[in-house]
C-alpha cells in the first residue's frame, strides 16, 4: 500500500502540468491501473517534438488518434499520415460499447462519442484533395532522394537548381526540369554553363533523365505542379477546433521514399515561412510523421543533416513533431535526441534483431524504482505505453507504464459515399483540384532555343552575304574591262609599229 501510494504521489507531481495538457490515461503498477496517477502532455511542451513507437498491433493508431482529438478539441490543427485510409473515421463520432464504458470506469473517465473536422488529402488526386508541390519548393537535396541519385549526379542537379534560380526559372514540374536538363547538356546551352557551373556529362545527363520517366511512368509525377499546395491552408480551424488534416497514401504505399520525403517538404515549408513565435503556451500545429523509418533509410549524409537541421530549428515556429515508428533505434541518434516525449508501445523479441533493438530502446529511458523496463517493454498489451514526457519546465517526468484511454472518434473508416461528399464539399478541393499550367522553366527554354536558332540563321546569313560580297569585289565592272582592253590594243599596236622599224632598219642595211 505504501509503495502504491508513493506511486500516485510521484506520478501525479511529475505529470501535473499548470496550463493546457493532452490527458493520455493512467499509470500501472504491478498488473493495477491506477485511476489517479493521471499522465499527462504539456500542450507548452509538444513543440519539443516526441517519439510513438512500438510493434505493429500494438496500438501506435489509436494513440496518435487519441492525441489528434484532444489537440483539435484545443485549437491545435493537425497534420498527418494515413497509411492505410482508415484515419478519416475521425470525422464521424464513435460508437459506445460495453468494453468501452468498463475502460472509462476504470480510468475514471466517461467515454463520451465524438466526431472533428477533417479534411482529406491525397498526393493522386484519386483518394482526396490533390496536394501538391513544385520542384522549386521542393528543392534539390529531396528531389535527389526521391530520385535515388548519387553524390555527383546530386551536385548537378542542384547546379541546375542554381542555374534556374540566378535565371529566375520556375521549375514546376518534370517537364520544366527535363527541358532545363536537355537544354544544358548540349549545345550553346552546354557552353554557357561551362565556366560558371560546370559541364554536365552525357552520362550523368541520361541517368537522371531515366529516374525522371521512371517516376512519371508509375503514375507519380503529379504530385509536381501547380497550384502548389499553400502550408497555410494547415491551420485551418472550424467551431472552435483545430481540423485535423490527413494525408491518404492508401494508393501509393509502394514509394514509401515519395511519401516520406513529400512530408519533410513540407515541413521545410513551414520552417521556411512561419514566423518566429518563441515558446506559446501551446503549439501552433502538431505534424505526426507515420512510418518515420522510411524517411532515414539508406539516406545520405546530406539529406540526414537536412532532416536534422529542421527538427532542431522547427519549433521556434511553434509546430511540433512527432515521430511515428516501430522502434527508437529507426530515427537516428542525432534526431531522437531532440524528441523530449516518448510513447513507448510493446516491443516484441523474437529474433536476435529484436532482442538489439529492445536493449538499444531501454538505454533511451532513465531509470525507474518501480520498473524493469526491459521487461516491461515487452509486457504491455494493446493500448497500453511505456511514456516519459517533459514536464513545464522541460524536465523528463518519471518512467510510467500507463493504460490509454481510448479514441472518442470512430475507429473505422468513412464509408465511400460520404468520403467522397467530404472531399467534394470541402473548400480546398475547389482551390486545388484544377491543374494550372503558368509560365515556367520549360517555356523559357522553349523560347531560348528559339532565339538561339534564329542567333544561329542570322550568322550563317551573314556569313554568306560576306563570301558573296568577297566574290564580287573581284569581278571587273564594265570601265575596267574598257579600260584593260584599251592597254592590250595599244600596247599591242606600239609593238607592231616597234616590230615594223626594226624590220626596215635590217632591210636597208643589208641593201647597202
Amino acid at each position: 500500500m505504501e509503495n502504491k501510494e508513493l506511486f500516485i504521489e510521484k506520478i501525479t507531481s511529475s505529470y501535473k502540468p499548470k496550463g493546457a495538457f493532452i490527458y493520455l490515461g493512467s499509470g500501472i503498477l504491478g498488473k493495477e491501473i491506477i485511476a489517479p496517477a493521471q499522465v499527462n502532455l504539456a500542450l507548452k511542451m509538444m513543440n519539443r517534438h516526441g517519439l510513438i513507437a512500438g510493434a505493429t498491433g500494438t496500438g501506435k493508431t489509436r494513440t496518435l488518434q487519441l492525441i489528434a482529438e484532444q489537440l483539435s478539441d484545443e485549437a491545435v490543427p493537425v497534420f498527418m499520415l494515413d497509411v492505410k485510409g482508415d484515419l478519416s473515421g475521425l470525422y464521424e463520432a464513435g460508437q459506445s460499447n460495453p468494453a468501452l464504458i468498463e475502460r472509462g470506469e476504470i480510468l475514471e473517465r466517461p467515454f463520451v462519442p465524438a466526431g472533428f473536422p477533417v479534411e482529406l488529402f491525397s498526393l493522386t488526386g484519386d483518394k482526396g484533395i490533390p496536394m501538391r508541390i513544385t520542384l522549386s519548393d521542393f528543392g534539390p537535396i529531396m528531389l535527389a532522394r526521391i530520385l535515388e541519385l548519387n553524390e555527383t549526379q546530386t551536385g548537378v542537379l542542384t547546379a541546375l537548381y542554381k542555374y534556374a534560380d540566378d535565371n529566375k526559372m520556375a521549375l514546376v514540374n518534370f517537364a520544366d526540369l527535363k527541358s532545363l536538363l536537355s537544354y544544358l547538356s548540349q549545345g550553346k546551352g552546354a557552353e554557357e554553363i561551362k565556366n560558371d557551373y560546370g559541364k554536365i556529362s552525357s552520362s550523368t545527363s541520361g541517368t537522371i533523365l531515366r529516374k525522371i520517366v521512371g517516376i512519371e511512368q508509375q503514375g507519380l509525377s503529379t504530385v509536381f505542379g501547380e497550384p502548389s499546395f499553400d502550408i497555410n491552408d494547415l491551420f485551418q480551424k472550424v467551431d472552435g477546433k483545430g481540423v485535423i488534416n490527413l494525408l491518404n497514401i492508401s494508393d501509393i504505399q509502394n514509394q514509401p521514399i515519395l511519401f516520406s520525403t513529400f512530408l519533410l517538404s513540407l515541413l521545410d515549408q513551414l520552417f521556411r515561412k512561419l514566423p518566429e513565435v518563441g515558446n506559446p503556451d501551446k503549439p501552433n500545429l502538431v505534424f505526426f510523421f507515420d512510418e518515420a523509418h522510411l524517411l532515414f533509410k539508406d539516406a545520405s549524409k546530406t539529406f540526414l543533416s537536412h532532416v536534422d537541421q529542421i527538427i532542431r530549428l522547427i519549433r521556434s515556429k511553434g509546430v511540433g513533431v512527432f515521430f511515428c515508428t516501430q522502434a527508437a533505434t529507426d530515427v537516428p541518434a542525432n534526431v531522437l535526441g531532440q524528441l523530449g516525449n516518448r510513447i513507448q508501445h510493446a516491443l516484441r523479441a523474437f529474433t536476435p534483431n529484436d532482442a538489439e533493438a529492445l536493449r538499444q530502446t531501454v538505454k533511451t529511458y532513465p531509470r525507474s524504482e518501480f520498473y524493469e523496463i526491459d521487461q516491461v517493454l515487452t509486457q504491455l498489451g494493446t493500448g497500453q505505453a511505456l511514456i516519459t514526457v517533459l514536464n513545464d519546465k522541460g524536465i523528463p517526468t518519471e518512467v510510467v507504464a500507463t493504460h490509454l484511454i481510448p479514441p472518442r472518434a470512430s475507429m473505422e473508416p468513412l464509408n465511400e459515399a460520404t468520403y467522397q461528399q467530404l472531399v467534394k464539399s470541402s473548400d480546398l478541393s475547389r482551390k486545388y483540384s484544377e491543374l494550372v499550367d503558368n509560365h515556367s522553366a520549360s517555356e523559357i527554354v522553349a523560347e531560348k532555343v528559339k532565339q538561339d536558332t534564329s542567333d544561329t540563321i542570322r550568322a550563317e546569313q551573314q556569313h554568306d552575304k560576306v563570301k558573296t560580297t568577297g566574290r564580287t569585289s573581284n569581278r571587273q565592272t564594265s570601265m575596267e574591262a574598257a579600260q584593260k582592253t584599251l592597254i592590250r590594243t595599244l600596247a599591242a599596236g606600239a609593238g607592231r609599229v616597234i616590230l615594223t622599224a626594226i624590220s626596215a632598219f635590217l632591210i636597208g642595211k643589208k641593201k647597202r
